[in-house]
């Protein structure tokens, strides 16, 4: 099938804008701040920084949770928040908070991802926040960012769905401060249930092997999902 005859689905540079000028000017902020707030972040993890500039730092920290705390704040659910969601969308609303994929959530790598016709390919570069084995990123981190990738990947069958079952393979432990590449395939489609694989590679070295069971759901659920979440319910 064609670039083009899947545009209409799942268009290349489906989670990954190829262009920030053409943002609006809130997300382009938000991003930035996110951006910086990775930094932050970043440089805390086991810091030698004098004690006396730890305390100004946290002084200045603190007076931007408070000023962030005079606006409505909390869970985003105008959009969805992972990619096995999206229906194939571009990131927007809630999405741009997923802890993995988001641009503007300070805690997500973030995961980069990019769709073809036959494959989702995907980068990221982990730094100290999420180092588990020394020098290398933990685990659970490796697992999640498998989880986004197969979930963009499960999409391409046109019926997406919620993660069944995830099962991860280290190969290799995933260097931190490495761009780390990653390439999701979609296997085959048994009914409701959406059948991935995956892999990582740090240049041509296989880091880890994953595969995925995605169940199709009915996305009238999610909207009630979205609708108790609002309410309280």
């Amino acid at each position: 099938m064609t670039d083009e005859a899947r545009d209409g689905f799942f268009p290349h540079h489906a989670f990954v804008t190829p262009d920030d000028s053409a943002l609006d000017e809130r997300r382009r902020a938000t991003f930035r701040i996110a951006a910086a707030g990775r930094v932050v972040i970043d440089r805390l993890v086991a810091t030698d920084a004098p004690l006396g500039d730890l305390e100004r730092i946290a002084e200045g920290v603190e007076a931007l949770a408070t000023r962030l705390d005079g606006y409505q704040h909390g869970r985003r659910y105008d959009g969805a928040g992972e990619a096995s969601t999206t229906g194939g969308g571009p990131p927007q609303g809630h999405t741009d908070y997923s802890p993995v994929i988001g641009r503007a959530n300070p805690i997500a790598p973030p995961l980069l991802l990019r769709a073809f016709p036959d494959r989702v390919e995907g980068t990221a570069v982990f730094g100290s926040a999420f180092e588990g084995p020394p020098g290398h990123v933990h685990g659970g981190i490796v697992s999640a960012a498998f989880d986004e990738l197969l979930g963009a990947t499960q999409a391409l069958s046109g019926t997406p769905g919620m993660t069944g079952t995830l099962t991860v393979v280290y190969r290799r432990p995933t260097p931190l401060d490495t761009e780390i590449r990653f390439v999701g395939e979609l296997e085959r489609v048994d009914g409701r249930k959406i059948f991935t694989v995956g892999r990582s590679y740090a240049g041509d070295e296989l880091l880890g092997e994953s595969t995925a069971v995605f169940i199709a759901v009915d996305f009238s659920r999610l909207a009630e999902m979205r609708r108790d979440q609002q309410s309280g319910r």
